[in-house]
């Protein structure tokens, strides 16, 4: 039995189109592109990552003369710090050591002055100028007498090694007391910066 008037859905396209003629169609109407006109990231392939096509050299840009820019200045970093503890142990090696150089300096320095005021005939005019006031009950009085140069030598000597004792241990106080008021206040603010 043969149904009239309804065309069979089995398939079948509606008359006059061809699917190869349509291809051919949509073919002719777009040209072919070739290897070297084919985008690459969205640009052809000569401009692909601003590098240009072979054979073809980049535009020279005029030099600027005249036109430098300065180098950017550095960012001054800055840290605050708190010296909240000192050690005591080590304030008591530096203050000896430290004290130690300024007796042997102490000594040197008395013992040079010495000579210098002997070279330079410093005595000597003390001396005259003693036997004019004392005349002739002074007798033959000198200043070298009483200061001679081994005893200025053992007296600055004493005088370092009472400096060492006594800078040593006032050091080492002044540590401690520190880190009992720090503990208070909170020490001594210390800004450090990049130069």
């Amino acid at each position: 039995m043969s149904t009239s008037g309804t065309p069979r859905s089995t398939g079948q396209r509606p008359a006059g189109t061809n699917p190869a003629r349509g291809t051919q169609q949509r073919t002719a109407a777009q040209p072919a592109r070739t290897a070297a006109q084919r985008p690459q990231n969205g640009r052809p392939s000569g401009q692909a990552q601003g590098r240009p096509a072979s054979g073809q050299r980049p535009a020279q840009r005029p030099a600027q003369q005249g036109l430098v820019r300065p180098a950017p200045k550095a960012k001054v970093r800055k840290a605050r710090l708190l010296v909240s503890r000192i050690d005591p142990w080590s304030v008591l090696k530096m203050a000896f050591l430290l004290s130690v150089a300024l007796g042997i300096v102490t000594v040197v320095g008395a013992v040079v002055l010495w000579t210098v005021m002997d070279l330079t005939g410093i005595f000597d005019q003390v001396n005259d100028l003693l036997a004019q006031v004392l005349g002739s009950e002074g007798g033959s009085f000198t200043v070298q007498q009483i200061i001679s140069l081994g005893q200025v030598a053992s007296f600055a000597t004493i005088i370092a090694v009472v400096n060492v004792v006594l800078l040593t241990a006032l050091s080492m106080l002044a540590a401690v007391l520190y880190n009992i008021s720090s503990t208070l206040v909170g020490g001594i603010g210390v800004t450090l910066t990049d130069d």
